[in-house]
């Protein structure tokens, strides 16, 4: 019998799955919100260098739930969230001309 160690924050549903395939999942539950916070941002590391190595839709969702996860635990309502992203954009401009800064002089 082996085992594999993860120690890594999941989807609320994978340990169902893994019993499911026969297998016997340990969990634990994160003690508070700082905790939980730390895991998030550690969550959102690993998915987003899943995406940049695969570019799959999958792993953008991913990323989008995580994301989702943080604003409610800041208690941050995704129409705030919408309207600061946009707001910036307005501000800085998004990503869409593709420029990529080479140098500053000074």
């Amino acid at each position: 019998m082996s085992e594999t160690h993860y120690n890594k924050l999941v989807r609320d549903n994978i340990p169902t799955i893994i019993e499911e395939q026969g297998k016997k999942p340990i969990t634990g539950k994160i003690r508070n919100d700082k905790e939980y916070l730390e895991y998030l941002g550690k969550k959102l590391v690993e998915e987003s260098k899943e995406y940049s190595k695969s570019k799959q839709l999958e792993e953008l969702i991913d990323l989008m739930e995580i994301i989702y996860s943080i604003l409610n635990l800041e208690e941050i309502a995704f129409s705030e969230f919408e309207k600061k992203r946009l707001t910036k954009k307005k501000e800085r401009g998004g990503f869409d001309k593709k420029i990529l800064l080479l140098k500053v002089i000074e």
